[in-house]
């Protein structure tokens, strides 16, 4: 039975961790903890799990947020599913549940950044999902 889980302790945040860790691979457990629950408290992020017989398979986490050029959208920041565990439509179900949480919000739109590299998820999103390339995401560190 899956199950959709909205993670708000720390402990259910951690637990997603082995799974979140395949998708962010720069991210040490502790980093990824107070990334997380530092963009809960000032930035609205949401991070949810899907859970198939008690084990997590698949997580998300999105935003809502307000642009110009957007409008009112959801940007899903993070999208992964067990690596042992893909193509089951784990992923379908999670993005899906996301499309629902921003109607029941009111929200126009989803958007989402997606690797150059990661070709498998990009037919996922424009043939599955029915998203389309809409821009390209640039990226400078201050800190170099």
């Amino acid at each position: 039975m899956l199950v959709m889980k909205e993670l708000l302790s720390k402990d259910e945040i951690i637990e997603a961790y082995p799974i979140m860790r395949q998708l962010r691979t720069h991210l040490d457990e502790n980093t990824y903890l107070e990334l997380v629950m530092d963009a809960k408290e000032k930035d609205s992020y949401k991070i949810f799990a899907l859970v198939d017989a008690g084990k997590i398979v698949a997580v998300t986490g999105f935003k809502p947020m307000i642009t110009l050029y957007y409008g009112r959208f959801v940007w899903v920041c993070d999208l992964v599913t067990e690596k042992t565990m893909r193509s089951k439509g784990y992923g379908e179900k999670l993005l899906g549940y996301v499309h629902e949480w921003a109607m029941e919000n009111n929200y126009e739109s989803i958007a989402l950044s997606s690797g150059l590299q990661r070709t498998d998820a990009h037919r996922f999103y424009e043939d599955r999902m029915n998203y389309e390339k809409v821009s390209y995401v640039f990226k400078t560190s201050l800190y170099n």
